[in-house]
């Protein structure tokens, strides 16, 4: 399969064109997989139960799996996706072809283009220091639209606010839905991520896609340097071949700890270099949901 890298992307001019370009390359890979059953659905069918009309059993995953499920009526299995996209100042930073902003808007465009492609609901999330923006869930097709526009109209400013995000989203998302949030995670205060993934103990089905710039992971920086907040006013010079070695075991810390987090939650979690082929993000995401179904 060939795989959409960052630079391809790059040189295609707004958000639709790049995510058309990920799901493309997506349904590609769906279609190739050696992995059986594998798809793009979010939903499932319900495992039987004793009480469950028997009219409603499905016999062909049956014959399928050697069990028992039951079909859910339309208004159970449409789902109702929440794509919320951290607008804050950092995410603006890209080494690169693509900063971690114009990844997170890719991403989440594939994933609209995914949900209303199985005529799910698809809102979408603004979040950043500036404010909140929201787009409620529409399962229509021209709702697409207007969800690739809003991505292709948002721009990176104020400061992260996971605390506003989990509150926001605690206000708008009414009954169980999709959560799928995409975020440095470049929050400072230490029970912000924590305030996030309490969404999970609300019965919601939560994802984490982590943004990272390769040379966030990597430090190559090597003659002196002043580095200025993008988020605030802090600055600092000093000779990276100084601090390389604590700055790197700082962030090797960080990320286990978002990890280990996520986990403890029941939440999703994808770490993503801002220099890898999204389509194959996706399909890792989508691999790993299918795997917790069976």
């Amino acid at each position: 399969m060939d795989l959409v890298d960052a630079r391809t992307l790059a040189k295609l001019s707004g958000v639709k064109l790049r995510a058309r370009a990920v799901v493309e390359g997506v349904l590609s890979g769906l279609h190739k997989s050696p992995h059986h059953g594998q798809s793009v659905e979010f939903s499932e069918h319900k495992e039987y139960a004793p009480g469950d009309e028997l009219r409603h059993l499905d016999w062909k995953a049956f014959g399928k799996f050697d069990r028992y499920y039951v079909k859910r009526f339309e208004h159970e299995t449409n789902l109702r996706g929440f794509l919320v996209v951290d607008g804050s100042a950092s995410m603006a930073y890209g080494s690169g072809a693509l900063s971690k902003l114009d990844v997170a808007k890719t991403l989440a465009g594939a994933l609209a283009y995914l949900l209303v492609r199985q005529q799910d609901a698809a809102g979408l999330s603004v979040v950043s220091g500036a404010g909140f923006s929201h787009v409620p869930p529409r399962a229509a097709a021209g709702h697409l639209a207007t969800l690739l526009e809003a991505l292709e109209g948002l721009k990176a400013e104020g400061t992260t606010d996971l605390f506003g995000a989990a509150d926001h989203l605690a206000e708008k998302v009414s009954r169980r839905s999709l959560i799928v949030v995409f975020s440095d995670l470049f929050d400072d205060r230490a029970e912000a991520l924590k305030r996030l993934l309490s969404l999970r103990a609300r019965k919601m089905d939560v994802a984490v896609f982590q943004l990272v710039d390769p040379a966030e992971l990597d430090f190559p920086f090597d003659d002196p340097t002043l580095f200025l907040s993008m988020e605030d006013e802090r600055r600092i010079e000093v000779n990276p071949r100084e601090v390389r070695e604590s700055y790197l075991e700082e962030l090797k810390g960080f990320l286990a700890q978002v990890r280990r987090s996520c986990a403890e939650a029941d939440v999703d979690y994808e770490l993503v270099r801002t220099d890898e082929p999204l389509d194959a993000v996706l399909l890792r995401f989508l691999a790993r949901r299918q795997g917790k179904r069976r």
